[in-house]
C-alpha cells in the first residue's frame, strides 16, 4: 500500500478513536427517497449498487432507493453535489478533482465519504491478434476512452498523456460505456478500449466468450502516471485467472469510495454505512469485489473526509 494511503488509514483511525463513544443510542432510521448513483450497465458499480439499493429498501422501512445507471464517477459526483443522488460510487482520483474544484468540475464539490470499498483496475482491452503491445501502439487507432463523465475517461486520458499521446489528435477517440465498447470491439468498429473497474467486469467476461481478447500491459506508463498524478495510483496486476489469460498483466489501480453530500443528516449517513457492512454477504453475491470491504481499511478515504455519521458507526462498531 502506498505511503499516502497508509498515512490516511492511520490518521482516519486516530480521528475515529479520539472522538470517543459519545453515546450508543441508535439513531433514527431514515425514510424517503435515497437514490443510488452507480455506473455503466455491465460494470461492477452497477451490480454492487443495485444490490445495495435493495438492502436500503428492505432494511429501512419507509425508504425507497431508485438505482441510477450513470456515466460513472464524474457524473456521480456531480449528481451527489446537486442533490440528484443521495449516495454514489466514485473513483478516488475523480473525487480528488471534485473536492479541489479541478477540471472537469466547475468548482469544489461538497462530497464526503462513507467508506473505501475496493480498488479499480485499469484494463486496456484489444483483440488477441492485435498488434497493440503497449500504449504508444494506440497511435492512429480507434480507441474508446470510456463514457462521457466517467472515471475511466479521466484515467484513460492521463495514461495517453504520460505516454506522449493526445486523445484529441493521436487516436480516433470514441466515448462509449463498457458495454458499448465491448460490442464495438467485437464488431471491429474500434481497435481497443479502456475500462477502469473491479475484477472481473461482467461486460469483459461476456465479450471473451465470443471474441478472443487480451489485456495490454501498462507497466511502462505506471511510473510516469504516479509521478504526474500522485499515489492514488498504484502499480498492480490483473491475475491471469480473471479472464483466462496466459499470464498476469501489469496495470494500475485506484481506490473506490461510496460518497454522499457533506450536509447529509448524520443519522442517514450512519445507517447507510451500517447497512453496507451488515449486508456484506448479500453484496458479495452481487459481485465478489464486495469481499474486499473491511471496517479497518474502509476509513482510509483520502482525499475525502469521512462523514460524521459514518465516523459514528465505525467508532461504535469497533471490537
Amino acid at each position: 500500500m502506498p505511503v499516502a494511503r497508509l498515512l490516511a488509514v492511520a490518521v482516519a483511525l486516530t480521528m475515529v478513536l479520539l472522538t470517543g463513544c459519545a453515546g450508543s443510542d441508535e439513531p433514527p432510521r431514515p425514510a424517503g427517497e435515497i437514490s443510488v448513483a452507480t455506473g455503466n450497465r455491465g460494470g461492477v458499480y452497477a451490480a454492487y449498487g443495485a444490490r445495495y439499493a435493495e438492502l436500503v429498501e428492505r432494511r429501512l422501512p419507509g425508504a425507497t432507493a431508485p438505482v441510477l445507471y450513470t456515466g460513472g464517477s464524474v457524473d456521480n459526483l456531480r449528481r451527489v453535489a446537486t442533490g440528484e443522488a443521495e449516495v454514489a460510487f466514485t473513483l478516488a482520483d475523480s473525487a480528488a478533482d471534485a473536492v479541489e474544484g479541478l477540471a472537469p468540475f466547475s468548482g469544489p464539490m461538497p462530497v464526503v465519504a462513507l467508506a473505501a470499498l475496493y480498488d479499480n483496475y485499469v484494463q486496456l482491452v484489444v483483440p488477441s491478434d492485435s498488434p497493440v503491445r503497449n500504449v504508444t501502439d494506440l497511435r492512429g487507432r480507434r480507441v474508446s476512452l470510456g463514457a462521457v463523465d466517467s472515471g475511466t475517461a479521466v484515467i484513460a486520458e492521463r495514461i495517453l498523456g504520460v505516454a506522449g499521446l493526445s486523445p484529441d489528435s493521436d487516436v480516433a477517440a470514441e466515448r462509449l460505456d463498457v458495454g458499448d465498447s465491448a460490442s464495438a470491439l467485437a464488431d471491429g468498429r474500434i481497435d481497443a478500449f479502456f475500462w477502469s473497474g473491479g475484477l472481473p467486469t461482467a461486460a469483459i467476461t461476456k465479450l471473451r466468450r465470443t471474441t478472443p481478447i487480451r489485456l495490454v500491459d501498462l507497466g511502462d506508463v505506471v511510473g510516469a502516471l504516479t509521478r504526474s498524478y500522485g499515489e492514488l495510483y498504484t502499480e498492480t496486476t490483473v491475475p491471469a485467472v480473471v479472464y483466462g489469460a496466459r499470464s498476469a498483466v501489469t496495470t494500475v489501480s485506484v481506490p473506490n469510495f461510496l460518497v454522499v453530500r457533506s450536509d447529509m443528516p448524520d443519522a442517514e449517513a450512519y445507517w447507510l454505512t451500517r447497512l453496507l457492512f451488515e449486508g456484506q454477504r448479500e453484496l458479495i453475491r452481487a459481485h465478489p469485489e464486495a469481499r474486499r470491504l473491511d471496517r479497518r481499511t474502509a476509513i482510509a478515504t483520502y482525499p475525502l473526509d469521512l462523514h460524521p455519521g459514518a465516523e459514528r458507526w465505525y467508532r461504535e462498531s469497533r471490537p
